[in-house]
């Protein structure tokens, strides 16, 4: 059956792995039956965000991707449809199913053409049958052949609207990120894309430069059950939401103290800014109380434009019993209230500078990983964006990002503890509990200070949970549900207004 992927649910997030067991089971009981779904569904959703197309072109490849194409083909062209396909493969060459489908479109007239119609542009629809799940981030044995990436090129830079068949050529179906040598010569598409995800829904499609290639992404179950293959990720859905209590009072939702902002007469950098930006999120995003240990010698006696924060001195803080946010802002004072933290914090959401601290001092990993054993493994979040990611698992960014949902998972393993991965397409990760990416957000937040915003929603989250168990999910919820409320207000910011962390931290409402 054919959706549009919606927000208002969780989606289950399949891997190429699991999708090749359900299609390799489907296959096995009725041969080519899979492809005439995948082609039939292919030319519906053509029809429909296309009506009035002029010319469809088809760039197929030499795969089963390609034979998906050429049964659409087929469909469209008995539709009435002008229709062209430019086939990378061959009939000696093509896997059966792919031969099949080929001879079908032929025989319904299809023109098959050397290259894209001329004037192709944005009265016509492309449609991108070249490759699906079958890349990986794997080094290529072999180059690209240049057929194919010639054609790869011209859908890549097409005017006309583009629909995807199962994935954007070249993007990885795991990972978000493009294979070696099918990158686009363009950062965005230049034209309206859909992208038909067949059988499952992938991860590669929500996080990384997926958000930006697959436009619009629709699936169709091509009537398969994939109940039997577990997931191996979830798109995340709105938390639930609704009045508070009438006999609520502010010990009900819990104390923040947020911990960092190093002064100025420490190196000459005020960073005060970042720990004011995270008071301000979780007085917004519904604490009961927010205090304020700034790092910064005493120098700020009041905030004056929030004077509902509370400015306490470290040491004055009870820190097993408020939610602490540490690091926004910490620069190297951090490095010395971390012990304490790490030890005495039941509640905790580490940020920028701590993390930083942290992956430079093995004392302080221990510190971390240890923590499960005092409070579990619901109690702990950290909040890297990629860069710091990679400082704290030994790699580099280039690495991260190439696997956004695996680094997730690795922090999360190492530390024993939620892992918020920032990014296009957050990914939450936690012990125990199947990954989420997060669908909200958009470019608006790539400015300074939001993520100090996050941490701070993050802890008025955290504060707000139960109590904690030993082995709940206190902190993986907390995390999950603040990046998808981050990301709803940057989703519904009036057009030509600049999005500012302070002005974002103000629009935050309690979930």
């Amino acid at each position: 059956m054919l959706q549009r992927v919606t927000l208002q649910q969780p989606h289950p997030l399949h891997d190429a792995a699991g999708t090749r067991r359900l299609e390799a089971s489907a296959a096995s009981a009725a041969p080519h039956a899979l492809m005439q779904r995948a082609g039939l569904a292919v030319a519906r959703l053509a029809q429909a965000v296309a009506p009035h197309a002029r010319t469809v072109w088809l760039a197929c490849g030499a795969g089963n991707n390609g034979g998906d194409g050429l049964e659409a083909a087929m469909h469209l062209r008995h539709a009435g449809y002008q229709v062209a396909v430019t086939w990378a493969g061959t009939p000696q060459t093509a896997p059966p199913d792919a031969l099949a489908s080929w001879r079908r479109a032929r025989d319904a007239g299809v023109a098959f053409l050397p290259d894209a119609p001329e004037d192709l542009g944005p009265q016509d629809l492309c449609i991108d049958a070249l490759l699906g799940i079958g890349l990986s981030s794997a080094p290529r044995s072999r180059p690209v052949a240049s057929e194919l990436q010639r054609l790869l090129r011209r859908v890549q830079a097409a005017t006309a609207p583009v629909l995807c068949v199962d994935l954007p050529s070249g993007l990885i179906a795991d990972t978000g990120q493009f294979a070696a040598g099918l990158e686009p010569a363009e950062e965005r598409p230049r034209s309206a894309r859909h992208t038909l995800s067949l059988l499952t829904l992938k991860p590669g499609l929500f996080t990384g430069v997926g958000r930006d290639v697959a436009g619009t992404v629709w699936r169709d179950d091509l009537g398969i059950d994939t109940l039997a293959e577990p997931p191996c990720a979830l798109l995340s859905a709105p938390p639930a939401s609704g009045p508070r209590a009438h006999a609520s009072h502010k010990g009900s939702f819990g104390d923040v103290a947020i911990v960092g902002g190093e002064g100025l007469q420490a190196r000459g950098l005020g960073m005060t800014g970042a720990a004011l930006l995270a008071a301000s999120a979780a007085l917004h995003g519904g604490a009961g109380r927010v205090m304020l240990a700034l790092l910064d010698g005493g120098a700020l006696q009041v905030d004056a434009l929030q004077p509902e924060c509370m400015l306490r001195r470290f040491d004055a803080l009870a820190l097993d019993t408020a939610t602490v946010v540490c690091g926004c802002g910490g620069g190297d004072a951090v490095q010395g209230v971390l012990p304490a933290v790490l030890n005495e914090a039941r509640r905790l959401v580490l940020d920028a500078d701590a993390l930083n601290a942290v992956a430079k001092d093995p004392a302080l990993q221990a510190a971390l990983a240890g923590r499960a054993d005092r409070w579990g493994s619901g109690a702990t979040v950290l909040t890297p964006h990629p860069l710091e990611a990679a400082r704290l698992l030994g790699s580099d960014t280039r690495q991260v990002q190439g696997d956004r949902l695996g680094a997730a998972h690795g922090l999360a393993v190492a530390f024993s503890c939620a892992v918020v991965l920032k990014g296009s397409g957050t990914v939450v990760a936690a012990p125990g509990q199947t990954p989420r990416i997060n669908p909200t957000g958009n470019g608006l937040l790539a400015t300074g200070g939001t993520g100090d915003v996050l941490a701070g929603l993050l802890g008025a989250r955290l504060a707000a949970q139960p109590a904690i168990e030993r082995d709940g999910a206190a902190a993986f919820d907390a995390a999950v549900q603040a990046c998808w409320l981050h990301g709803e207000v940057a989703d519904g910011w009036p057009a030509g207004r600049p999005l500012t962390a302070s002005a974002l931290a103000r629009a935050l409402h309690p979930a």
